[in-house]
């Protein structure tokens, strides 16, 4: 079979209804119940979450503003799978059936119950189960939020949402949110990180400038 020449144009794929369908479940998102975190109640299902900040911690003295008389400004968007989700080991009911998404919020949860300068009760969530087909949106939606809302945690404050490597596995550098909220035990074993401090509240401090309404 003979190869065509070359066109881009052939390669790029558009549809509006893929679009629509986007900021369809994006408007879905921001609609849906505000919650403590975690959850006060166990549940099943996989799906995209975001965490929001009310406190009167000084470094986020401007999510609090924002998030005063709305839940509009997410600090951290994140997203659960089913476990073998990537290697499409997963059945439908498998992944409607999992409590990935709760655990991780917990998981969340005891992260900051653990740092440094940060309580519990000044942070809540909202999140939008996806089940059967739905679920292959997860990641486009998670994606989707973050570019719309910037949140602090996923940009420039990265690091949050890290897992403990496990033993033999902390040659990695302590991420950029351990060092500003340091308390994970396990985060304290990684290695001193080339970001002093101060480099990386210049780069909150940037961002936050930048973050208006």
């Amino acid at each position: 079979m003979m190869q065509q020449p070359f066109d881009r144009r052939k390669h790029v794929y558009h549809n509006d209804a893929f679009v629509e369908l986007v900021k369809d479940a994006v408007r879905f998102f921001n609609g849906t119940p505000v919650h403590s975190l975690p959850p006060p109640e166990h549940f099943s299902g996989t799906g995209v979450y975001a965490l929001y900040y009310t406190g009167t911690h000084p470094l986020y003295a401007r999510y609090a503003e924002l998030n005063r008389l709305s839940y509009d400004f997410p600090v951290y968007v994140g997203k659960a799978v089913p476990k073998g989700w990537r290697q499409s080991r997963t059945s439908d009911d498998a992944a409607n059936q999992s409590n990935e998404l709760f655990s991780r919020l917990r998981e969340h949860s005891r992260s900051i119950e653990a740092a440094a300068g940060l309580h519990l009760h000044d942070f809540s969530c909202r999140f939008v189960i996806f089940e059967r087909e739905g679920s292959d949106m997860i990641g486009v939606i998670e994606a989707a939020l973050i570019k719309l809302n910037r949140p602090l945690w996923n940009s420039c404050l990265d690091g949050f949402g890290n897992h403990d490597p496990g033993k033999g596995r902390y040659e990695q550098a302590r991420s950029d949110w351990d060092i500003i909220h340091p308390g994970r035990n396990w985060a304290d074993r990684l290695k001193a990180s080339s970001h002093s401090r101060d480099s990386i509240l210049a780069k909150i401090a940037a961002h936050l400038q930048a973050l208006k309404k």
